[in-house]
């Protein structure tokens, strides 16, 4: 075998690897090998995820890509001394001159693969060997190239179907996730609203026969003093002071002080069944007056930082040295309002602001101040919660809502009665969540925050 040719190795190295010509543009990757900027472009052409370098499939950035200048200038040399050879050879009479023997390389030796002359092709040391004329053996390992560039693009073609065909599946897979998970919201939404339905239903009938209960009362007085009116004059007179206690015939002993209160209280009876029959029914439905609420500071966890007046709290990243009370969270970043209900109707509003992470809700009066409790219905906690992106519920397991742009205003509705608590947008009146009848049991229930890292929380007057 002969030895390598110095000016071989150049060509070659200043040949692309795609398209086996000198490079044009030439550009370098990270891991380290070049190419003509336009055959990776288009070896790249069309793909949606990270691309890979055709040599080592090493994982690179498409616009890392940088031109390689001191490769474009040594093309540029190469390109020069093939065409110094080529006028050398040309000036000579033939397409090469041989160096022993200054005679034109016109054959081909296979078993040495390289150009010689008639000279060395009749010397003892290529005698044995097939030779072929030049022209021949180019046309020979052209159509081997082009075979195997054939098979290369082929291949190539291939790959990048495959690759096209697993990016399909994946886009496919991600889509059926989503519509699984927007079934699955859907499905609870229904549930919810049948709940509500029902709820509403439930409350129309008990409203429905307190009416009628009061209804019938009045018809009965009516009829009573219907009845009264019709006596004559002086039987009028005497039954009308017997009236205003038709439950007490035995008066004696009883002063003005006792009449005027029976009076009046007969007159707040007559007046609260008189409303109800005018239009103040529409009370079991109406919305409770906003409570200005407080926080209480014997409650809040050392890393929380109350205002002045008692009516902000927020993160601080330094633990406050505070007195020990029984009655602080000492893990959980959570604070209660001085504020508790037993009974009725209570609302109130709280500011969230932009933060991140924060968690708004009722709680009751015995909660766990300390250790790691958990933010749930079981330890006693109702709420709903922001977590970065999220509006979440506090539900076990935990459910999250529906809002693609979070309230920054939220009006808490405390229904002691029935046991339930409703969180509303306070922006546009839009309902959060709402925690069933009979979810709350019948104790002391205080207004309770839980302030993350970076959050402010304010409860508006």
């Amino acid at each position: 075998m002969a030895a390598e040719n110095p000016m071989e190795s150049l060509q070659e190295e200043a040949t692309c690897p795609i398209c086996l010509e000198y490079f044009k543009d030439p550009v370098i990757t990270n891991c380290g090998h070049n190419f003509c900027r336009a055959c990776i472009s288009q070896c790249w052409e069309g793909s949606a995820t990270a691309v890979s370098c055709p040599q080592c499939r090493e994982t690179v950035q498409e616009r890392n890509l940088r031109l390689n200048r001191q490769l474009a200038n040594m093309v540029e040399i190469a390109n020069r001394l093939s065409l110094q050879a080529y006028e050398a050879a040309k000036g000579a009479g033939g397409d090469g001159v041989c160096g022993e023997h200054q005679e034109a390389l016109k054959l081909f030796c296979k078993e040495d693969e390289t150009s010689i002359c008639l000279v060395c092709h009749l010397s003892q040391a290529h005698r044995a060997h097939t030779v072929v004329p030049v022209e021949e053996a180019a046309q020979e390992y052209k159509e081997k190239l082009q075979a195997h560039l054939k098979t290369l693009r082929e291949e190539r073609e291939k790959l990048l179907a495959l690759k096209t065909q697993t990016e399909r599946q994946k886009i496919v897979s991600e889509f059926q996730q989503l519509q699984q998970f927007l079934e699955e919201q859907e499905r609870l939404l229904l549930g919810q609203l049948d709940k509500l339905d029902e709820e509403i239903v439930r409350i129309q009938n008990e409203n429905v026969s307190k009416l009628s209960e009061q209804i019938s009362r009045l018809s009965e007085l009516i009829s009573e003093l219907e009845g009264k009116c019709q006596k004559p004059a002086s039987e009028f007179l005497q039954v009308r002071l017997s009236a205003t206690h038709p439950r007490s015939p035995h008066r004696e002993g009883r002063g003005p002080e006792f009449e005027a209160l029976q009076s009046s209280r007969q007159r707040s009876w007559c007046n609260s069944a008189c409303a109800l029959l005018t239009g103040e029914v529409l009370l079991f439905f109406a919305e409770a007056k906003l409570l200005n609420v407080t926080l209480d500071p014997d409650t809040a966890h050392p890393d929380l930082i109350l205002s002045a007046d008692w009516k902000s709290v927020r993160w601080g990243d330094t633990w406050q040295d505070l007195p020990h009370d029984p009655e602080r969270f000492d893990t959980a970043l959570c604070v209660l309002s001085c504020e508790g209900f037993t009974l009725g109707r209570h609302c109130w509003e709280v500011e969230v602001g932009d933060g991140e992470r924060w968690a708004v809700g009722v709680a009751r009066e015995s909660v766990r101040r300390k250790g790691v409790i958990s933010l749930s219905p079981e330890e006693g906690i109702w709420a709903v919660e922001r977590w970065w992106g999220q509006i979440r519920a506090l539900t076990s397991p935990i459910t999250p809502l529906p809002w693609h742009r979070a309230p920054s205003r939220i009006r808490v509705c405390l229904d002691c009665d029935q046991g339930q608590v409703t969180f509303i947008n306070a922006g546009d009146e839009a309902s959060i969540f709402t925690f069933p009848s009979g979810s709350i049991p019948g104790e002391r229930i205080r207004p309770w925050l839980w302030v993350g890292p970076g959050s402010q929380l304010r409860l508006c007057p």
